[in-house]
Formats: C-alpha cells, structure tokens, sequence
C-alpha cells in the first residue's frame, strides 16, 4: 500500500493491467467478441460499471439501513444488534442474488470477523482511510481484479449520525452497558467499538463480472 497514490483514483491508473494479470481465454474472447461487436471502449464500461455500482450499493446501503432502523423501532438497539447478527448476511446475499454481483461490506475494524478485508479490498482502505483523516472527499473507486474478468467497485461507508453511536461508539460514553454485554457475548473478537462521527466506518464491496457489464451496454 506504500506505494498506493492516496488520492481519488483516476480511471486510467484504475484500470491499468498488472505484469502478471492472466485472463481466462474463454473469458477473454467472449468480452472482447462483444466489446468488438458493440464497439465498446474500456472507458465506456468502466463508466457503465460505475453508474451500475452506484445504483446497486444505494439500494443495498438503503434496505440495510431501512432493516435496521425499524429493529431499533421494535427492538431498541439490542434489536438492532440482533438484526445484525442474523439478518445482515442473508441481506447482502439476497441483494447479491438479485443483481448476480457479489455484494459485501468491509471494514479493518469489523464486528464479525468474516467482514474483515481481503488482499484485493485492504489497500483501497487504506486510501479511503487516509483520505478521511486528510479531509480529502472519498470517492466510488474501481479496479480490476482477477486478471481482469472482475471488476471491483468500492464506495466509502463513513460514520454520519450519532445514531450509529449507540452501538459503535465509545465503551464509557455511547453504548450502555447492558448492550455492550450483550455485543461481547455476540461477537468477541469485536473491533467496531469507539468509532466517533466523520470516522470511516468501512466500505460496500461489489465484485462486478465483466461480462455483465458489457451485456447491459
């Protein structure tokens, strides 16, 4: 990551091949028979990708945050942690069915373990990280993976309302102490704890075929 440009991406450093991308030939001729086909340029699906990864993360981060505030209005915030600990994953597996895109939220500071960053994920952390902590605006990013086939769409998750405090907030102050029990027998290994407003909370996460995206254009 120390040689990462901690700035907005631009496309053109984004979507620049590595020595040792390999493209699966099948892949490979299909992409291009149709980028051939429909005269598409890499500019253009990178474009279509963006737009796609947009509109796909805003109804997700929506139905979360929709899920969420109505387990709070039933439940209070125990209901809250409890809707996490169950309903947030097939949410994002649903979502991630729908639109045939794998859908996932990250975080270096995650409360469930499995939510921790991957190689591919972690420098783009890193850079919306120090972009926060240098008020540079964070945006939507995307780069190639997998050789190409897969493109990775990233949108920064910030900290926005004293809301999410009550259960990500700080120990002493935030969460009360029934409820940070109740997150400790949940989840030990929990790391989401001491946020403040205007912190990064993390990260929507979209693994985008290739393919898709130049069957919609």
């Amino acid at each position: 990551m120390k040689n990462l440009t901690y700035t907005i991406f631009s496309i053109a450093l984004l979507f620049s091949c590595g020595p040792r991308e390999r493209i699966s030939k099948e892949v490979f001729d299909k992409v291009n028979n149709s980028m051939e086909a429909k005269k598409l340029s890499e500019a253009q699906i990178t474009q279509e990708a963006m737009i796609w990864g947009d509109s796909i993360s805003t109804a997700a981060q929506q139905q979360f945050m929709s899920s969420l505030h109505k387990a709070v209005e039933e439940n209070g915030f125990a209901g809250a942690i409890g809707f996490c600990n169950v309903k947030a994953a097939p949410i994002a597996s649903e979502l991630s069915e729908k639109y045939d895109v794998e859908i996932r939220r990250t975080s270096f500071r995650a409360r469930n373990p499995a939510n921790l960053p991957t190689a591919d994920e972690s420098p783009i952390l890193d850079a919306y990280q120090y972009n926060v902590e240098n008020s540079i605006e964070n945006e939507p990013n995307i780069q190639k993976i997998e050789g190409g086939d897969i493109l990775l769409y990233t949108k920064a998750i910030v900290i926005s309302s004293e809301f999410c405090l009550a259960c990500h907030g700080d120990v002493k102050n935030d969460i009360k102490a029934e409820l940070l029990n109740k997150i400790d027998s949940l989840y030990p290994n929990d790391l989401a704890r001491d946020f403040r407003v205007g912190n990064l909370r993390g990260m929507w996460s979209l693994k985008i075929p290739k393919k898709a995206v130049v069957n919609r254009l």
